[in-house]
Order: structure tokens, then sequence, then C-alpha cells
């Protein structure tokens, strides 16, 4: 049997996002990019605000579970720290976003018929306004960090209970 070699044909399919921009970092207009970080260096004054009115939405929604720990207060609750989660690192609080996290964790993942420990939720509300009153924004604190992992041991605990 006789050894023949087969060509090799390479396709190399077009980069249409290079295309789009393009070629390297040079086609990127780097004029749009300082705007752009213009932009956002003039929202950040603006980031103390909606942090601070965030906090204040979930506080609110907690006192209505607290009241009327019915469905859609729950959802409510839920809500707020849902977006409090998604937006704290945008205005430079991740910490926040963490313990808003473990808070719609719990609240997410415990079946409906499932009550929430107010004492659970109340003591992540209380930290995020801790963390926020006292503007923590180094992930590295230790203070914070135990904070967090002791939030997060809870919530784990709670999940466990309910499988």
């Amino acid at each position: 049997m006789a050894n023949r070699e087969q060509p090799i044909e390479l396709f190399m399919p077009p980069n249409m996002l290079k295309a789009k921009v393009g070629g390297g970092l040079g086609g990127v207009d780097m004029a749009a990019m300082k705007r752009a970080e213009a932009a956002m260096d003039g929202l950040k004054s603006e980031f103390a605000g909606w942090i601070a009115e965030d906090v204040k939405k979930l506080v609110a929604a907690r006192a209505r579970y607290g009241q009327t720990p019915d469905t859609e207060a729950r959802a409510a609750l839920l809500r707020a720290a849902h977006d409090i989660k998604g937006q704290a690192p945008t205005y430079n609080y991740p910490l926040i976003a963490r313990v808003a996290g473990s808070l719609s964790r719990m609240i997410g993942e415990l079946p409906p018929s499932a009550g929430i420990s107010l004492a659970l939720v109340d003591a992540h509300v209380s930290a995020i306004q801790v963390i926020h009153k006292l503007a923590l924004q180094d992930t590295n604190d230790k203070t914070a960090q135990a904070l967090c992992a002791e939030l997060d041991a809870r919530v784990d605990g709670v999940l466990k209970k309910t499988k």
C-alpha cells in the first residue's frame, strides 16, 4: 500500500468583529473610548445617591415583608436584593453585592411554602446598611470577609434544611 499524503486545506473564517471595528487596537476609536470613560467618571458622582436609594428600597421591602409576609412582599424583597446584587459592583460596592447575593439566593432558593427567617433577612439588610454607611469597598477587609462568610454559612444551613 502506497503512503499518499493528502494535501491539507486550511479554512480561515473571516473575523467579522475585527472587520467591524477595524484591524487590531489601532482600529478602535480611542476618542470614543475617552468620551465613554469621561461619561462614566461623570456618573460616579451620582453612584452614591443611587446606591443609597437602592438600600432604602431594600429596607422598605424588608419592612413590608415583615408586616405582610405574602407572595407579593416576598417577590418585592427578592427583587430589591437582586437589583442591589447586580448594581452594587457598578457603584464600587462589591461587598454589598456579595451580601445581597446571599440574601437573594436564600429567598430565591427557598420553596414558596417555606417561611423566610426574618432574623436572617435582618442580618443581611443590616450588613448592607453598615457596609454602605462605612463606605466599605475593599473586598480584603477581614471583618467584612468574616461577616460575608458567616451570612453565606447561615444561608447554606437554611437551604440544607429544606432539601
